[in-house]
């Protein structure tokens, strides 16, 4: 989704307006600051009014789209997905296999109970190792990272990780959040705006974005773990080794090990060695008496 569609471009124009620096005549207060003032307590009102209780996870979330909103921009977003990475595969068996465990995950997990429409796309990228999955069920992997898995249990646990994204409704969360920093960013750059010195402004706008852009990588690496534990969840109610996903982990490491960069799959994650620590947890915690045997790997 593009964050752009929140972005704050209103303009006002102080000429003539105000007499000294942009501080109205007869007042002590400038002018910019109270509108800035103004639109930092609509952003948090708007933020903090909308709370949302989340079937799966447990939590109340800040979210102002509904999940038909939520299944409506996925379906938008695929055909650009799919262009941006060579659309998806001719490998009818290969496509198919992915698919398959998919189905099992919705099938037989809480995943499938949720409103989502959950498709699976495997895309004809040999070079960029990634999953993601959009809003409303989504969910993407690339030729590249298939290749390098050997199992079901580990196709199981990449899709299963996404499919916590969409049921834990990240996506729209996100971008709430995304809607209440710019707006926030926004104010800060409007409060320290001078009239008389343009450049203040610039510098005021790159710290506010800034800060917003670390806001938002917080919020997304706390994703990235609960999806972790979301996936164990599904995989262990589909049937699947859970232990296969630190499998998953343990490939995405050699290949940075082996000189080919960190894969796309790192971009916005945690430390892989703490990931798998959270995953171990995750693995104890649905099976205290040790993974049953018998579960597909």
């Amino acid at each position: 989704m593009s964050r752009g569609m929140y972005d704050y471009q209103g303009r006002y124009d102080y000429q003539g307006m105000y007499g000294d620096g942009g501080r109205p005549r007869g007042a002590g207060i400038p002018m910019q600051l109270i509108l800035a003032v103004i639109l930092a307590i609509m952003s948090v009102i708007s933020y903090y009014s909308k709370r949302v209780p989340n079937a799966i996870t447990g939590e109340k979330q800040h979210i102002d789209l509904s999940v038909n909103d939520e299944i409506a921009l996925g379906l938008q977003a695929v055909p650009q997905m799919e262009q941006q990475y060579g659309g998806e595969v001719r490998d009818i068996a290969a496509r198919d296999r992915v698919m398959r465990v998919g189905n099992r995950l919705v099938q037989k997990t809480v995943a499938g109970k949720t409103p989502y429409k959950f498709a699976f796309h495997l895309l004809n990228d040999d070079k960029t190792i990634n999953a993601f999955a959009l809003p409303g069920g989504q969910v993407f992997m690339t030729n590249a990272l298939l290749k390098r898995l050997t199992t079901d249990g580990e196709i199981a646990g990449v899709l299963g990780h996404e499919m916590g994204h969409v049921a834990a409704r990240h996506g729209a969360e996100h971008m709430a959040q995304q809607k209440l920093t710019q707006g926030l960013a926004g104010a800060a750059v409007m409060a320290g705006s001078d009239p008389n010195d343009p450049r203040r402004g610039a510098r005021n706008a790159a710290i506010a974005m800034a800060v917003a852009q670390m806001v938002d990588l917080r919020f997304s690496r706390d994703d990235e773990l609960q999806a972790d534990q979301l996936g164990v969840r599904f995989m262990a109610q589909a049937g699947y080794d859970p232990r296969s996903m630190l499998a998953v982990m343990k490939v995405l490491q050699d290949v940075e090990a082996h000189g080919h960069g960190p894969p796309e799959f790192f971009s916005t994650h945690p430390n892989p060695a703490h990931r798998m620590e959270r995953i171990e947890i995750a693995i104890k915690k649905t099976f205290p008496e040790g993974v049953p045997p018998g579960l597909e790997k």
